[in-house]
């Protein structure tokens, strides 16, 4: 199976959630079931890529890895755990860049 990629570079197809509670951020528009919890309910990285950027995804982005994602982090995981995912995000959204 080809890895499908979130807008933030997570594989969806690996994540334990995916087809269960979430069906990938293209396909619910960035309205993933944690996003209730934020204030607009939306992923605030789908938000500023795809609506506020018209990017298909944060690797388009200049400034990648800007704040937002920085910033933004898996609460379960631990700050190590996060940096790792973050790397790894980083990478594979340049490579799909092309740099």
């Amino acid at each position: 199976m080809d890895q499908i990629l979130s807008v933030c570079g997570l594989i969806c197809n690996e994540c334990e959630y995916f087809k269960t509670n979430c069906q990938g951020c293209y396909s619910v528009k960035g309205s993933t079931f944690w996003a209730k919890e934020m204030p607009d309910k939306i992923c605030p990285l789908y938000r500023c890529a795809i609506n506020d950027n018209q990017y298909n995804n944060c690797g388009q982005c200049s400034q990648l890895p800007c704040k937002t994602f920085r910033e933004f982090k898996d609460p379960n995981l631990s700050d190590e755990q996060n940096e790792k995912s973050l790397a790894e995000r980083v990478t594979r959204l340049k490579i799909v860049r092309g740099n």
